[in-house]
């Protein structure tokens, strides 16, 4: 239930392994509003065998630069670091792209609908029942009422799932552990194909800014802060980001076109993911780096998992009593997983330091380290 990209990435490899798939949407609109800056490494997708598609993406991108507000700067280039590899040319390819999450989404639940997965637009599911080794799913689709019989649901409806509510799964977050976003969509500031990133709790308590290349001469430009750590909302920090800040000069010239916000969990996995007749992926499971608060390649990768656990298991002709399901947690601890508990480990340790300059010290050391060709987490 959920057509964001973890749900059409189960919908679409279930489907083409010859089973029925209902996918349910209750938004009228895929990818909106848009709560994400859209940034996706090219091996994540590629990895996850979705082809990187001009229909869906703004901008390639080619590195980073992490700064921390005091004059610090690490660059992370990859057209200097690997230049055979990465370029504009031709026969070289980019590091990673922004993406257009509307289109994004929507070329994704394309593939699942063309391998055979049916989708309803405006159907939220509003609770279901066990019946025999089945559970019915109550559905309201344009105001009217439906029950659909199946099998197995997965999970794919966000961070306040409601369908691991039903089977008792604790799917409430800290707000401790919720990060409030705001990005801005601006014309007049340049970028040179990096993802900026900018530590420091002066500039976002408990997160980061950012500035990323957008396509065609615009850029994001945004931050994520956690409430308990600042008695101000994001859109005061933005506003001085825009204003006060090192960058400022930068942002002068900016005429802003478009605003997005909404919240990003920060937070640990679920450490319980599955149920009888149920598995959770993507929002829904925490499947989002906990220190970045990415979420589209950990959402593609879980839904990888998960497609490939339930083809296997529905093959096998076992029941889905909760003890077959948790091979699917299993399977997603080792692949990806158990990097996303060392990364929460990480995470409360810079922001468990009480000492505001140790913290920031520790957030930019881990976040410069964190994009190198070195780092054990780059594919994260």
């Amino acid at each position: 239930m959920g057509a964001g990209p973890a749900g059409s990435m189960v919908a679409r490899l279930v489907a083409e392994a010859g089973f029925s798939v209902l996918i349910l949407e209750k938004r009228q609109e895929l990818g909106a509003p848009i709560q994400c800056s859209g940034a996706i490494s090219r091996h994540a997708l590629v990895e996850n065998e979705v082809e990187p598609d001009p229909e869906f993406i703004h901008e390639p991108v080619y590195g980073f630069r992490v700064m921390d507000g005091n004059g610090r700067d690490e660059t992370i280039d990859y057209r200097k670091i690997k230049p055979d590899t990465y370029g504009t040319s031709a026969d070289k390819k980019p590091l990673g792209y922004v993406v257009d999450r509307r289109r994004f989404d929507r070329y994704l639940l394309t593939k699942a609908e063309n391998a055979g997965a049916e989708a309803w637009l405006k159907a939220e599911a509003i609770g279901y029942e066990k019946i025999g080794g089945e559970v019915l799913v109550s559905v309201n689709h344009f105001n009217e009422k439906k029950t659909i019989r199946t099998k197995i649901i997965v999970g794919a409806d966000g961070v306040r799932s409601q369908v691991g509510k039903w089977a008792g799964i604790r799917t409430h977050i800290r707000m401790t552990e919720l990060a409030s976003c705001l990005q801005i969509i601006v014309d007049g500031v340049e970028t040179n194909g990096l993802l900026e990133i900018i530590t420091g709790h002066h500039t976002a308590p408990g997160g980061y800014a950012w500035v990323f290349p957008k396509g065609h001469g615009y850029a994001e430009i945004g931050l994520g802060v956690i409430t308990p750590y600042t008695p101000q909302n994001a859109k005061w920090h933005l506003d001085q980001f825009l204003k006060n800040s090192f960058l400022s000069d930068r942002f002068k010239k900016a005429k802003i076109l478009e605003i997005q916000g909404g919240g990003v969990p920060l937070a640990a996995p679920l450490k319980q993911q599955f149920a009888d007749n149920m598995i959770l992926v993507g929002d829904a499971a925490r499947h989002v780096n906990p220190i970045t608060g990415g979420g589209l390649h950990t959402a593609l990768s879980g839904g990888t998992v998960a497609g490939k656990f339930l083809i296997k298991h529905l093959n096998s002709g076992k029941n889905h009593i909760a003890e077959n399901m948790a091979i699917y947690q299993e399977n997603w601890l080792e692949t990806i997983g158990n990097h996303m508990w060392n990364l929460y480990k990480v995470k409360k340790e810079i922001f468990g330091e009480r000492d505001i300059a140790a913290q920031d010290e520790k957030l930019f050391s881990t976040m410069s380290n964190y994009f190198g060709p070195e780092s054990i987490y780059k594919k994260v």
